[in-house]
């Protein structure tokens, strides 16, 4: 004991071993305790030969490094040098970062991503189990993460990197699928695609009941498939040609206020859509630049929809999209290989 008069504390010294990641150690603790190594060793590929890391030795790390924070593999480097987190996690052994990129890089694009969204079901699959609940929101979402290595892409948001394609349940927060891609793909490319892959990731005996998604899946193919398979969807639309003659022709007594402008219902139809939806508009006034060509003096927000609530909560419930709590997205792994 070191005596301390001065200051209302007193220190001593131990040789007990400490963690500045205390955090991690919970979320750790929770992963193994889902089995979520076991799977990794169960459906990533396994080592060339006995003297070589297992897939759970290369990816165990990299999950805890993103979670407290870490953006490269590099930051890896923090869980290796925490002798206490690796003391109690399973983490007493731990492969270099070199021998980490290698490896991500090598199982990318044999076997890893179909590998990890296996993973992913059956860490849903357990979460899920218990569940009373068996019908659940899909929101997706392109995310853009930023890149300076010389195969990234420039994205449409002026950075280069890359934008994959993020699937979760609005109700729970949980990650359902992901697409990697490129970053100069185009965000309204393969969402029929990937919103057929999301069902098929669910658990048998849950299934997907509503879908919200940005401008990007206003698509006659997307809203026929949610029309079809009895899907209510909520999708921001397009202020297209045929829209704005829509709009022009609603009359005053269809709008009514809201916040700083108004809002009003009407009836669209694509030239591809089976039957005809509901749009939801807000028309807030808009003072343009200076020095700029645009001659609107107003804005318009669009949501497309066969839900029938009021337009007021349509909107409420639709501004829900895209927020995500906290979850092992064990998938996102891979951008750190690409």
């Amino acid at each position: 004991m070191i005596r301390q008069t001065v200051l209302p504390f007193k220190l001593e010294m131990t040789n007990d071993l400490i963690t500045s990641h205390a955090g991690l150690a919970l979320l750790g603790e929770f992963a193994v305790g889902l089995g979520l190594n076991k799977a990794l060793d169960r459906y990533l590929p396994g080592p060339g030969s006995g003297a070589v890391y297992l897939a759970s030795e290369h990816v165990f790390p990299i999950v805890l490094m993103l979670n407290g924070g870490g953006r490269s593999l590099e930051d890896n480097r923090e869980i290796r040098e925490d002798v206490g987190l690796r003391e109690i996690l399973p983490l007493r052994r731990m492969p270099s970062t070199d021998a980490t990129g290698d490896w991500l890089r090598r199982n990318g694009n044999n076997g890893g991503l179909e590998g990890l969204a296996k993973v992913n079901r059956r860490m849903l699959k357990r979460a899920l189990k218990k569940e009373g609940e068996k019908a659940y929101t899909l929101d997706i979402d392109a995310t853009g993460i930023e890149s300076e290595k010389e195969s990234a892409k420039m994205t449409y948001k002026g950075y280069t990197g890359y934008m994959p394609m993020v699937g979760h349940l609005a109700e729970k927060g949980l990650v359902v699928g992901d697409e990697f891609r490129e970053g100069n793909d185009s965000p309204g490319s393969r969402n029929l695609e990937f919103l057929k892959y999301c069902r098929r990731q669910m658990p048998k005996g849950k299934k997907i009941k509503a879908f919200r998604a940005d401008s990007a899946a206003y698509q006659a193919k997307v809203i026929n498939y949610c029309q079809d398979n009895g899907i209510k969807y909520a999708i921001g639309g397009d202020l297209d040609q045929a829209v704005k003659k829509v709009i022009a022709a609603m009359k005053d007594e269809e709008w009514r206020p809201y916040r700083n402008g108004f809002i009003g219902d009407t009836v669209h139809c694509m030239n591809e859509t089976k039957e005809a939806f509901r749009l939801v508009v807000i028309r807030r006034p808009f003072q343009g630049h200076l020095f700029s060509d645009e001659e609107s003096t107003e804005r318009y927000t669009i949501i497309a929809t066969n839900r029938g609530e009021s337009a007021e909560e349509l909107i409420k419930w639709y501004n829900h999209r895209g927020v995500v709590y906290p979850g092992i997205a064990v998938k996102k792994v891979y951008r750190l290989a690409k």
